[in-house]
């Protein structure tokens, strides 16, 4: 009798799931085993390789991250769900304006697609009575794009990215973990060949090797995740990005067959798309909070943000700049003030650089202060 109920729940489940997760706003879905994937291994040489830079929560307990069975102990299938965020609003070129990652321009997808999976998770429930569920998405500990592959929504690209033949790359991912079991899809197959244009592309080869990304190095992490400064050796290849960096899959081949996000939610915010840099350099800790409510950027917090608008201003060569960069040298963080002095010396700025100096009492600010007087101005 037992085996015949769950037999009959394996019948019923994935057509309800597929047809309800359209419904709430998934654009793909597909189930995966709940067990550790192959990626288990490739996380722990990851880690060891020390390649999470100061992201110390992916240390903890990375076989819990490899096996889904460890956030949930009941879960026998992983539904794996996708969401189209892609806009083509063409990236800002002009020099004057800073660069926000597309995932970015609009809404918080944390909170969209969290609450569309618990929606999910709560039909499911309500239509099969004594199935248990647990949500995940993104901040979970979960290695999403590898049960994204075992789920068949896009394999794992040499940009470490979750691609889809024929799609592209411009997804969110979530998961919704069933203590039933259900039909396992064909896994994803890699199609990124001998394709290395993302490795090319990256501006500061943190694609240290086909599927391997150093974090240490990536635009992405340290204008988003790094609270601290940032090398100097890289901030003149952050270019205008201020928050995330898009260059990998921009050059995709896949991404070709993208085709723009239904969801309004994930559009560009006013503002969004080629924010002034002078006006986000001036942004003080509530400006900032208002400019970005239910905004991904928010994650970089005020002063992490700030300091990637001065890069930004560094990288500009715009010399009408220099004087938003001489306002915000007497800012109150000494991560904004060291990395505007750097800009400062970028642009030539160094009248500016050595009146600072008299008065700057931060001890790594006064270095950054006399690097920037010894660098002279950008070529």
């Amino acid at each position: 009798m037992l085996s015949a109920m769950v037999e009959t729940v394996r019948e019923d489940v994935a057509p309800f799931v597929r047809e309800r997760a359209r419904e709430f706003g998934f654009d793909r879905v597909g189930f995966a085993a709940a067990r550790p994937g192959p990626h288990a291994e490739f996380l722990e040489t990851w880690l060891a390789r020390g390649c999470q830079g100061t992201m110390d929560w992916l240390a903890r307990d990375p076989e819990r991250r490899a096996d889904p069975r460890r956030w949930f102990p009941e879960a026998r299938t992983v539904v794996a769900l996708a969401t189209n965020y892609w806009s083509p609003d063409p990236a800002p070129e002009d020099p004057a304006t800073g660069r926000i990652s597309r995932y970015a321009w609009g809404e918080d997808y944390h909170e969209v697609v969290k609450e569309r999976l618990y929606r999910l998770a709560d039909a499911i429930r309500e239509h099969f009575p004594g199935v248990g569920t647990r949500v995940a998405v993104d901040t979970a500990a979960v290695l999403e794009k590898p049960l994204a592959e075992a789920a068949g929504l896009g394999w794992v690209g040499k940009n470490t990215c979750s691609i889809r033949e024929g799609e592209g790359s411009w997804f969110f991912l979530g998961e919704i973990a069933l203590d039933v079991d259900l039909p396992e899809a064909e896994p994803a197959v890699d199609r990124c060949g001998t394709c290395r244009r993302c490795l090319d592309v990256c501006p500061t080869r943190a694609i240290v090797e086909p599927y391997v990304l150093d974090a240490r190095r990536c635009i992405s992490y340290l204008t988003i995740e790094h609270r601290g400064p940032i090398d100097r050796e890289l901030r003149a290849l952050f270019g205008n990005r201020i928050f995330g960096c898009d260059d990998c899959q921009d050059v995709c081949p896949w991404n070709v067959f993208a085709a723009p996000s239904p969801h309004p939610e994930f559009r560009p915010r006013d503002g969004n798309l080629a924010p002034l840099l002078a006006e986000l350099l001036a942004l003080d800790e509530e400006g900032f909070r208002r400019r970005f409510k239910g905004s991904p950027v928010k994650r970089a917090r005020r002063d992490g943000f700030v300091r990637n608008v001065a890069i930004a201003i560094g990288n500009s060569g715009d010399p009408s700049l220099v004087e938003p960069l001489v306002r915000a040298a007497a800012d109150p963080s000494p991560l904004v003030r060291g990395h505007v002095a750097w800009a400062l010396g970028r642009l030539g700025a160094h009248d500016a650089l050595r009146g600072r100096a008299e008065v700057e009492v931060d001890s790594w600010v006064r270095e950054e202060v006399e690097a920037a007087l010894g660098e002279g101005p950008r070529p």
